[in-house]
């Protein structure tokens, strides 16, 4: 094989994916143009390489495509089509360098379903996103927090003194952020993805006495300063018209001139106790904030999709007891009945199974997400080798677990595990890479009410303890949902005092209707439903 010019630069490229370093792997430089090793940064992509030393080319493939590079050619054929190159391919050191410009070609985001771009030497492999965390700026008396948007219509509401949301809706976020800025301007920041929205959540500090939000060409741009204002008056909630441009990295030099543009500003002093709205003429209020709320955009319950998930099926049995019914009998009965309760609320509901049929516990979570799941309910029976061990328990996903027990019951579902047979492709494993704990805490807001609806609902007879009905562990069901998601464990199978009440008919209806009342407990006092 040839070797690259002595004019072509060596050196590393890094490679980025989901906010994850993936390493570096060698690139040069010629022409402007960096290449790399394409038979590394395709295998961190994910893909497949064939190298053919003697025809100086190199077969690529992803699920989907496949491509044939050669040297010394600019020419990619790509799926049978001919595709261009900037720079031709070239070969170094035993090893074949392509123009980073092939992974960005939309032919392969497509078949990853990922936005791919080059910044700063790095190789970045992002969700498609439309919304962004751009940088944060901590200027004299000020902070700043700057945003690219991507056709993005926003809501921002003021619940209360201290505290400043805002609704991105039908957004993507690009990356989660908490921080604590550890100043005197803003005590919390939050951005999350929850559901097909984006939220904003600014806890203000002590000095933070005012807030702006300024739309840009590129964004929005959010500031918390110590001044107030001469006279302090709130904005009600607002809907801004999308802003259409792409994102844009900006730097603090030109955050800093922000004030000196022309914008559609809002503004809120936070030290008036009794506001009167003023009103941009741009802008109309679309709802109220009352003090204290938890503040997200209701919607009708009709757009408020749900997925039931029964546990277990077909030849995975889950729990088994003598004297009583397989638990993924049990638990098919009891998701059958809460699915009937939340249509008949008019909740767009799925059931992840509906009869005797095994599902993957990673293709549960992708139905939900499929499904663009606003919350996930998986339905199951517990069981304990001590036959003492009773009551009710529902969980969220957490990565470390509550107590012993609680890790033994997460073991025990995620045998299921051991019936799949499917293999995932990389996208799906990109997808359950995602697994985060950005909705922990709306997950045990609704834990709370499910649990308190059951211990009100009356014919159940199962007990719920007040202290530690509530619990978390390391689910794989819950890991890659996209959405508040918790498990239920109706009672212990294992148990002389919950079997016959789990068993019962009655009981079984009680159980899934109290569950439901407890979801539509949670989307009412967050604000979710009209």
């Amino acid at each position: 094989m040839c070797c690259v010019p002595a004019a072509y630069g060596q050196g590393k490229t890094s490679v980025l994916i989901l906010g994850k370093d993936k390493g570096t792997v060698s690139s040069v430089v010629s022409g402007g143009h960096v290449l790399v090793d394409a038979r590394k940064t395709t295998k961190k992509l994910g893909g497949t390489v064939e190298l053919f030393s003697a025809a100086k080319q190199i077969k690529v493939a992803f699920p989907g495509m496949y491509a044939i590079l050669s040297s010394p050619s600019r020419d990619v054929f790509l799926n049978g089509s001919l595709e261009k190159l900037p720079v031709p391919v070239a070969i170094s050191g035993g090893k074949i360098y392509v123009p980073v410009e092939f992974f960005m070609l939309p032919q392969v985001q497509k078949v990853l379903d990922r936005q791919i771009t080059f910044e700063k030497n790095t190789l970045v492999v992002e969700k498609h996103y439309t919304v962004s965390l751009e940088g944060i700026a901590q200027l004299a008396e000020q902070d700043q927090f700057i945003f690219s948007l991507q056709n993005v219509s926003y809501v921002i509401q003021h619940p209360n003194n201290h505290t400043v949301k805002i609704l991105f809706a039908d957004a993507i976020l690009k990356r989660p952020s908490n921080q604590r800025p550890r100043d005197n301007y803003v005590r919390s920041f939050s951005l999350m993805q929850r559901g097909k929205d984006v939220v904003l959540e600014i806890i203000l500090g002590n000095q933070g006495k005012t807030w702006k939000a300024t739309e840009r060409p590129d964004g929005l741009l959010f500031s918390v300063s110590a001044k107030a204002l001469a006279n302090p008056l709130p904005v009600p909630t607002v809907e801004v018209k999308p802003t259409t441009a792409p994102a844009a990295e900006l730097s603090p030099s030109v955050i800093a001139q922000s004030e000196q543009e022309d914008a559609e500003e809002l503004s809120l002093s936070s030290g008036d106790e009794n506001p009167q709205p003023v009103m941009n003429a741009a802008v109309q209020p679309v709802m109220s904030a009352a003090p204290g709320a938890v503040m997200t955009a209701a919607v009708p319950k009709d757009q408020i999709r749900i997925i039931v998930d029964p546990g277990h099926g077909g030849k995975d049995s889950g729990a088994v007891r003598k004297g009583s019914a397989k638990e993924k009998d049990l638990n098919l009965v009891v998701a059958k009945h809460l699915y009937n309760y939340l249509k008949k609320q008019g909740f767009a509901v799925k059931l992840t199974r509906s009869d005797d049929t095994f599902v993957t516990l990673a293709g549960r979570s992708k139905m939900a997400n499929e499904f663009k799941a606003d919350l996930f309910i998986s339905v199951h029976t517990n069981a304990a080798k001590r036959s003492q061990a009773n009551g009710f328990e529902v969980y969220f996903r957490s990565d470390k677990a509550t107590d012993k027990e609680a890790a033994e019951v997460a073991e025990f579902e995620n045998e299921a595990l051991q019936y799949e047979e499917t293999h995932y492709n990389f996208v799906d494993k990109l997808l359950q890479s995602l697994a985060k704990n950005e909705y922990m805490n709306e997950s045990s807001k609704l834990a709370g009410h499910v649990r308190k609806y059951i211990y009100k609902e009356p014919g159940i007879g199962i007990a719920v303890s007040q202290s530690n009905a509530i619990r978390q562990a390391n689910f794989y069901v819950l890991r890659g949902v996209h959405a508040p998601a918790i498990l239920v464990e109706m009672g212990f199978i294992s148990s002389p005092k919950d079997r016959p009440r789990l068993n019962n008919k009655s009981v079984q209806k009680h159980m899934g209707e109290g569950i439901g009342k407890g979801v539509v407990a949670y989307l009412k006092q967050e604000g979710k439903i009209k």
